[in-house]
């Protein structure tokens, strides 16, 4: 493979500035932290832990991966604590304050820095108390500060605007001679070399063109961001469709919950894009920043989608359970409850989502609430009759497969939904009515009654003898004396209520249990024909409904005709 030339030029620099025998002198604990304490430490720090940044990759013949061995990331952490990138978006801190560490340290390997004898140190008054707020080095803009406030209050870093210039920096001196020990071609390797020895072995043997830069850019790291975002969209992409194919093969109580393996799959795929174009491709400036920013998005929508569909694969995986009727009240309840969560959780996640963005949190509540507002005012209808949804959920009047009365109809709930109720009525319509108007109405749920009663009246002549009467009593009694359907607590009621004009009224009254509609009826037809068979064998006769006319008309008046009914009434409730 071969070795770029200002590497090579490099560890022939480090052997004769004797930076080649810092290898074997007792190396730094791992967990060793950066020395902040002072200006001096801070600088000293930064280049030190930068040179065995930089010695580490040439004596892997500026392969990068000599980067990532244990010692070097060591070196690393410590030379990026040295930074403040507390003003970058959580998602550009990373690979910012790489680039700016290696341009600071391309700067100054070109400047001559000051003694340390003339840099503050931790045993400096002004260290000591506090009351040097920065150092600036000199004929620069680089600043060191002391860090006012937060996690890192009283250390000194290079400064957040230090950070923010440094590739500014960089182009101002790249035209300045190497000091001697300096770190040559640093940056050049940093923007250029690929992040892999398999894709290394591919642009090295790239024609030369490959390697001009465009734009900031090679030409190689221009068509694998091309290549990688067209596969990254087709994965995405082929995962969503592959997931909608297989969710048809799975069945039963677990569908819902594996086939959210696709789209979190699909979550993951703008991390991986990600990670290619920055570890790989090791892209620089302002397409890393819209790589990154762009993938940050993508992987955010995903997830705040996934977030939101897990809540209704998880109402669906437990509204499965056979205990649960899938389109009862609390099915419902279940439905809204994890959908409120879920809605929640990806709330939370897009707030966090976009601080992490560099969103001020305060921009991103003042545009949930204006849209929140906006939302509600042109759903105020919707929203009544969610709210009447939660009423009935959570007071219960009637269930799905009850008979109820409401505003008028008589049916079986067939359906409660988020907006309305619908009924199957008697005559085998559907009716539909608003959730709003079912928690303010008054309901009859005759779906819940303990039992049937029935009442009837038995019309009997007047001209019944006393014994007939009795025997007429008797053999009703006889017909009900444990009954079907009968219940120890509400035993049958046969008695003579009442004479009529026309006849002696007899009432029958008794309770039927189940409240089972059809074998109440079809009971109720046996016990009639039992009386009827009684009554005819003992020769008792009913006395059959009678009605008077009465006409009158006087001299100047009209006609006048009135009809009175004497037959007894019979109910079933």
């Amino acid at each position: 493979m071969p070795f770029p030339p200002l590497l090579r030029n490099a560890l022939v620099v480090i052997a004769v500035a004797g930076y080649a025998s810092h290898g074997s002198a007792q190396k730094p604990s791992p967990l060793e932290p950066a020395d902040t304490s002072s200006p001096r430490g801070t600088l000293r720090s930064f280049l030190d832990n930068g040179r065995d940044v930089y010695q580490h990759i040439v004596e892997n013949r500026g392969q990068r991966w000599g980067a990532a061995k244990p010692e070097a990331e060591a070196s690393q952490r410590r030379m990026f604590r040295c930074l403040d990138v507390s003003q970058q978006p959580g998602y550009l801190q990373k690979s910012v304050g790489a680039e700016s560490a290696v341009c600071l340290l391309e700067v100054f390997s070109r400047i001559e820095l000051p003694p340390d004898s003339e840099i503050p140190g931790e045993d400096d008054p002004r260290v000591v108390e506090g009351e040097l707020q920065k150092w600036r080095v000199p004929d620069t803009d680089i600043t060191i500060v002391r860090m006012p406030d937060g996690p890192r209050r009283g250390e000194y870093l290079l400064s957040a605007d230090t950070v923010e210039r440094a590739p500014d920096f960089y182009e101002r001196v790249r035209g300045l001679p190497y000091q001697e020990g300096g770190l040559v071609g640093f940056y050049e390797w940093f923007l250029s070399e690929p992040g892999s020895a398999g894709l290394a072995w591919v642009v090295h043997r790239l024609p030369g063109f490959a390697r001009v830069r465009v734009s900031g850019q090679a030409v190689w790291q221009w068509v694998g961001l091309a290549v990688t975002t067209l596969l990254g969209g087709m994965l995405m992409i082929g995962a969503y469709r592959f997931g909608s194919r297989r969710a048809q093969q799975f069945s039963g109580r677990w569908r819902s919950l594996t086939t959210l393996a696709f789209p979190i799959a699909a979550a993951t795929v703008p991390l991986l894009v990600r990670r290619v174009a920055e570890r790989q491709l090791v892209l620089s400036g302002f397409p890393l920043v819209a790589v990154k920013f762009a993938a940050a998005v993508a992987f955010l929508l995903t997830v705040v989608a996934v977030i939101v569909s897990a809540g209704n694969r998880v109402a669906d995986f437990i509204i499965a359970s056979p205990r649960i009727h899938p389109r009862g009240i609390d099915a419902q309840f279940i439905r809204i409850a994890a959908r409120v969560t879920s809605l929640a959780l990806a709330v939370i996640v897009f707030l966090e989502g976009g601080q992490y963005l560099g969103i001020p949190l305060t921009t991103l509540l003042a545009g949930a609430g204006v849209g929140g507002l906006t939302i509600a005012l042109a759903a105020q209808d919707t929203m009544r009759n969610l709210f009447g949804s939660l009423m009935i959920m959570l007071d219960k009047p009637f269930r799905v497969g009850e008979r109820i009365i409401a505003k008028g109809y008589d049916g079986v709930v067939e359906e409660i939904g988020l907006r309305s109720t619908r009924l199957r009525l008697l005559t085998g319509h559907e009716a539909t009515i608003p959730n709003d108007d079912m928690a303010r109405s008054d309901i009859e749920n005759i779906g819940r009654r303990p039992h049937i009663r029935r009442i009837t009246d038995l019309a009997l002549p007047l001209d019944l003898s006393p014994e007939q009467a009795e025997r007429a009593l008797s053999i009703v009694k006889g017909v009900l004396a444990g009954h079907e359907g009968m219940h120890e607590d509400f035993p049958p009621r046969v008695f003579l209520a009442d004479f009529q004009r026309d006849a002696m009224q007899m009432r029958m009254m008794y309770w039927y249990h189940p409240p089972n509609y059809w074998d109440f009826v079809d009971f109720s037809e046996r016990v009639n024909l039992r009386i009827k068979r009684g009554f005819a064998e003992a020769g008792i006769a009913f006395a059959l409904p009678t009605s008077e006319t009465h006409v009158s008309q006087g001299a100047d008046a009209p006609l006048r005709v009135s009809v009175v009914d004497s037959s007894p009434p019979t109910t079933g409730e």
